[in-house]
């Protein structure tokens, strides 16, 4: 494994992060207590450092079931590792409403560390806004005691809805509001890299994520593969997985040189890119994981494979 700094923060962090969301729910098929902690120890062993979670993790009766998880994970491990979470978005709000003002992210961070078993985060993330009309003037009130406070250490935009909000961590990273971005990076998603570009002046760290395109840049899936009911691949209709599935099999040629798996071609061009500081892997056990810290361990593409992986696409695919 090797490590890199999270932008401005001077934070050292893992080139593979671990992902929780799948310890939360069933969305990418779920992952039993007692598994997800036994992955989470063996990411450790590997080398990772960096662990990404959130309070919509959950259920609709239980906010956080994954931050439960990585709580009795990492419990009397915690100075060894970086722990980000986020806020504004939980399941059990009937409703779905955002949640981005003072006394939400004061009473989330709270709830956070005590079902993480910390007294601090690293960073915390606006948990995808839609557009800036969800964020109350009174939030940033809220950021600055959370971070006075020291549970706090760094605020970041994760972001959703791209063309609507990217302006947003723009904005906000040039006013120092921000120190971290979370953003949908892969090999069949690029629209985000001139953001990339442009944040690396300031710096600002980049956590990139789905970066396996929901699990189709793994290569295991075929044009008749199904997906059970509730998981995030059941919305896609026969004729988008066959054309995913086809667009994932151009970009094998990405493997051949180094010997790499597709998962570790995938991560490796993420890698690649300007300004990523870490790439979360959603791995859902160890296997899965060791993996994915193969694409850290190889060498970077040259200009050549980056030119023919560019020429292999012509249009992004919709992330979740």
């Amino acid at each position: 494994m090797k490590y890199r700094t999270l932008g401005r923060t001077g934070i050292e962090v893992s080139e593979i992060g671990l992902g929780t969301w799948a310890f939360g729910n069933n969305v990418y098929g779920g992952v039993a207590e007692k598994e997800g902690i036994r992955t989470i120890h063996e990411a450790i062993d590997l080398g990772v450092t960096l662990f990404d979670t959130a309070p919509q993790y959950g259920t609709k009766e239980q906010d956080g079931v994954a931050e439960i998880v990585l709580g009795k994970a990492l419990k009397g491990k915690r100075q060894n590792v970086v722990i980000q979470s986020k806020f504004g978005r939980n399941f059990t709000i009937e409703d779905g409403a955002p949640q981005f003002y003072k006394s939400r992210i004061i009473a989330s961070v709270e709830e956070s560390l005590r079902r993480l078993q910390t007294d601090y985060l690293d960073v915390l993330f606006f948990h995808s806004p839609f557009s800036e009309d969800e964020i109350h003037d009174d939030v940033w009130e809220g950021v600055e005691q959370v971070i006075k406070s020291g549970k706090v250490r760094f605020m970041g935009h994760s972001i959703s809805m791209f063309k609507a909000t990217e302006h947003m961590a723009r904005d906000w990273a040039e006013a120092g509001k921000i120190d971290v971005i979370q953003v949908v990076v892969s090999l069949m998603y690029r629209e985000s890299l001139p953001l990339l570009e442009a944040l690396s002046k300031y710096p600002i760290g980049i956590v990139a994520r789905e970066c396996l395109a929901n699990g189709f840049l793994a290569g295991v899936f075929d044009h008749n593969t199904t997906f059970a009911p509730g998981t995030l691949n059941a919305r896609y209709s026969r004729e988008e997985i066959i054309e995913r599935v086809d667009q994932v099999k151009a970009f094998e040629f990405l493997k051949d040189k180094q010997q790499l798996s597709m998962v570790q071609a995938a991560l490796r061009w993420v890698l690649d890119q300007t300004g990523v500081s870490t790439v979360l892997s959603g791995a859902k056990n160890s296997k899965e994981l060791a993996e994915a810290i193969g694409a850290s361990d190889a060498a970077p593409f040259d200009e050549e494979m980056l030119r023919k992986a560019a020429e292999c696409i012509d249009k992004d695919y919709e992330p979740a």
